[in-house]
C-alpha cells in the first residue's frame, strides 16, 4: 500500500492564508524527509480561480529531486500540460468529473467533453515519459446533483483504461462514502480494468479511515492524504480535509503494513503547515501519539 502525499496540492489549495513558495518548499523537505516518496507538489490551473496555487513553476523549481520522489501535478487542459511537461513533473494527475454540473463548474465542460480532451493529453504525457493517473471526481456524490450513478462512474474508468492511462483514482470529492459505496465502485472498476487503482479521500462526515481501510482489503493500490489532514475543494461546498497522512500511516502500520513513514517527521510537518496557515489541523496522531509502549515501573 503506497501513501499519495497531497497536502502541497490539495491541502493547501482550498486555504484562504496565502502560503509563499519558500515555505512549501520547507513543507515539502519535511514531507521528503519524513520518508514520503510519491507527493503531489502542485497544480496547474489558472491563479485567478485558485491563488494559492499560482506559483507552481517556482515549486517544481526548488523541489528537492531523487530517483525516489516522485512529483506530480494536476492539470485540467492541454495548457495545463504544457505548464507540468515544461516544469518536469514526473506524474501528471488528469481529472475527468462523474457529475455533468460539477465538470462544467470545475472544469467549464461536460463529462463527454472532458473524455474527449482525455485522449491527445494521456497520449501527449505519455510521449514525454510522464506517468498519468486519471481521477473520477465525485465518484461517490455530487455537491449539486447528488447520487451520482455506478455505471457512469465505471464507464469512466473503463475509457480512461482504454486510452493508456497508469493509475485510476476514484475520488469522493465532498466526503460522502462510507465503505458499501468504496466495496461497490472499487469492485465496479475492478471488474472493467487491472489497472492500479488509487483513491482520494475526505473525512467530512468522519468515515473517510473507515473507507480507507475497505479500499486495503479490497487490494486497491495507493491512498491519497495529506499532513495534518488538511485540504479541500475550492468548488465543491463543505468538502472539508483529506484523511490525515499520520492517522492513515497508524491505521496501516497496526494491521501490518510497512508503510515506511518517520512519524516524528510527519507530525511535525503537519505543525509546520499548521502554523504557517495559522489553523489547527484535524488530525488526531500528533495529539494522541503513536501506540504507547510497556510502563516498567
Amino acid at each position: 500500500m503506497k501513501i499519495v502525499e497531497v497536502g502541497p496540492r490539495d491541502g493547501l489549495q482550498n486555504e484562504k492564508k496565502p502560503i509563499s513558495t519558500p515555505d512549501k518548499l520547507h513543507y515539502i523537505n519535511q514531507l521528503v524527509a519524513a520518508g514520503l516518496t510519491r507527493i503531489e507538489a502542485v497544480s496547474f490551473v489558472r491563479a485567478d480561480r485558485v491563488p494559492q496555487m499560482a506559483d507552481a513553476e517556482g515549486v517544481m523549481a526548488g523541489v528537492p529531486r531523487s530517483e525516489f520522489v516522485s512529483y506530480s501535478g494536476l492539470v485540467m487542459n492541454d495548457r495545463g500540460l504544457t505548464r507540468a511537461i515544461e516544469c518536469g513533473v514526473d506524474e501528471v494527475n488528469i481529472v475527468v468529473v462523474a457529475s455533468e454540473t460539477f465538470s462544467q463548474r470545475n472544469q467549464n465542460m461536460t463529462i463527454a467533453d472532458s473524455l474527449t480532451t482525455l485522449a491527445p493529453m494521456i497520449e501527449r504525457a505519455r510521449h514525454e515519459g510522464i506517468e498519468v493517473t486519471v481521477t473520477v471526481g465525485a465518484s461517490f456524490g455530487c455537491p449539486f446533483e447528488g447520487e451520482v450513478p455506478t455505471e457512469r462512474v465505471v464507464g469512466i474508468v473503463e475509457q480512461a483504461a482504454l486510452l493508456g492511462a497508469n493509475e485510476i483514482a476514484l475520488a469522493d470529492t465532498i466526503g460522502v462514502g462510507t465503505p458499501v459505496d468504496v466495496r461497490r465502485l472499487v469492485l465496479g472498476a475492478q471488474a472493467v480494468t487491472d489497472l492500479p487503482l488509487r483513491l482520494h479521500l475526505h473525512n467530512t462526515r468522519n468515515t473517510g479511515y473507515a473507507n480507507a481501510f475497505t479500499a486495503f482489503e479490497l487490494g486497491v493500490a495507493a491512498l491519497d492524504a495529506s499532513a495534518g489532514g488538511i485540504g479541500g475543494c475550492p468548488f465543491a461546498p463543505n468538502a472539508t480535509g483529506n484523511i490525515a497522512t499520520e492517522d492513515l500511516s497508524y491505521m496501516l502500520e497496526r494491521a501490518g503494513v510497512a508503510v515506511g513513514l518517520d512519524f516524528e517527521l510527519t507530525t511535525e510537518a503537519a505543525e509546520f503547515i499548521a502554523e504557517k496557515l495559522e489553523i489547527k489541523t484535524p488530525a488526531l496522531l500528533g495529539r494522541a501519539g503513536w501506540f504507547p509502549a510497556a510502563r516498567h515501573e
